[in-house]
């Protein structure tokens, strides 16, 4: 089914950029397999390939075995067309990712840099992203751009933080992150980083409410958007576009729902928050600050710890039940416990499945895909998904 639009120009254009994510989502494919995957016609993918072929965003890459005809000539994307740098600044570190049109991650480092907001520190932050990058010019030269993904709350128009406890600032420009990066840059909030990772983990992801499980919590809120086009297994647009960010920037702040009025302080200043019972460090304060340990322990058979766990598992249940009345979308866990739950997972999603009024299980939640460099290869993907957007 071909896109219908007023804006001739604007069919082809987005017609075009159909073909190439569909390209882009398989090894190889042909003409044919397109036609028929995306409901055109065989004129149509005809001039759209010769478009694509003279952007040098695709190729020939052989032929397919004979069903009878002529052999059909396999298409597939020029993988190093564009790359990409995703850079994640936490409190303690600094990751980055190398990715290519693949949005996979091709290289990644994590070194231990306690954040100190100065000239001294963007300086050894641009000094490290030249180490990462090293010589390969052919690399540098097709650099679409660097994404950094801070735990800040963003304003993406002005690329401006706007608040950050994680990294104690409040209303900084965010041309002071890149001042000393020779590539454009733009600051994405880690949530949001890591969601976009989840989506194109999983091209088929519809609507997802992603909660990150770090030193304190957060998350991001996918809404698939309703084109009238059939699945393709390819994403239909950048996924960044189907954020919900909110008018003021805060959607997500899932860490300051109150699941216990009157309980324990939050670091905002009510009392009850998820914050105060479900971030990374309700654990880690019970194993010397390390969550890794904490769970060693337990599956030591601490008892102390056994009970701990049971405690959080509870009052993550009320918090993910909450979301799933209010959202009626799948619900992925992130950030450092994501990062380890897999193992307890049906554990949470019967107790999940409890308080769950209309429904009989809890298959809704699950842990995340990527455990490791998630926000840096998000943050990464969003100006590949930028490029691709300009196809």
């Amino acid at each position: 089914m071909v896109i219908q639009r007023t804006n001739n120009s604007e069919v082809k254009r987005l017609n075009r950029n159909r073909v190439f994510r569909y390209i882009n989502s398989k090894n190889r494919t042909s003409m044919p397999d397109i036609a028929a995957a995306l409901d055109m016609s065989g004129p149509t993918v005809l001039q759209i390939v010769k478009e694509l072929r003279e952007a040098h965003v695709i190729c020939e890459a052989g032929e397919f075995e004979s069903t009878g005809g002529r052999k059909a000539k396999a298409l597939a994307a020029v993988r190093d067309a564009r790359y990409a740098v995703g850079i994640e600044i936490t409190r303690n570190h600094i990751g980055m990712v190398l990715t290519d049109m693949t949005e996979t991650v091709l290289e990644h480092i994590r070194m231990r840099k306690a954040f100190t907001y100065g000239d001294e520190y963007f300086k050894q932050l641009g000094a490290a992203l030249e180490e990462f990058l090293g010589e390969d010019k052919a690399v540098r030269d097709k650099i679409a751009g660097v994404g950094i993904s801070v735990p800040s709350i963003v304003d993406s128009t002005e690329n401006h933080i706007t608040y950050s406890r994680a990294l104690d600032l409040y209303d900084i420009d965010g041309e002071v992150f890149s001042r000393h990066i020779p590539y454009p840059c733009v600051l994405i909030n880690d949530a949001n980083a890591a969601a976009a990772t989840e989506c194109i983990a999983d091209r088929q992801l519809e609507s997802m409410i992603y909660l990150s499980l770090s030193n304190t919590v957060g998350g991001a809120v996918v809404f698939r958007q309703e084109t009238g086009q059939e699945e393709t297994g390819s994403p239909l647009g950048s996924v960044f576009e189907n954020m919900y960010i909110g008018k003021h920037w805060h959607s997500g702040e899932f860490g300051h729902m109150v699941i216990h009025p009157g309980g324990r302080t939050c670091y905002c200043g009510k009392k009850g928050c998820v914050d105060a019972y479900c971030s990374a460090l309700c654990l880690a304060e019970y194993a010397d600050g390390y969550l890794e340990r904490f769970f060693d322990r337990m599956e030591d058979g601490d008892i102390e710890l056994v009970k701990v766990w049971e405690d959080y598992l509870d009052d993550l249940a009320i918090t993910v039940d909450n979301l799933r009345m209010c959202f009626d979308c799948d619900i992925v866990l992130g950030g450092y416990v994501g990062s380890c739950i897999g193992p307890y997972i049906k554990d949470l999603q019967k107790r999940v499945a409890e308080k769950n009024i209309f429904e009989g299980g809890g298959a809704y939640v699950r842990a995340c895909r990527y455990q490791k460099a998630a926000s840096a290869l998000g943050a990464a993907v969003y100006y590949i998904e930028n490029f691709i957007n300009s196809i």
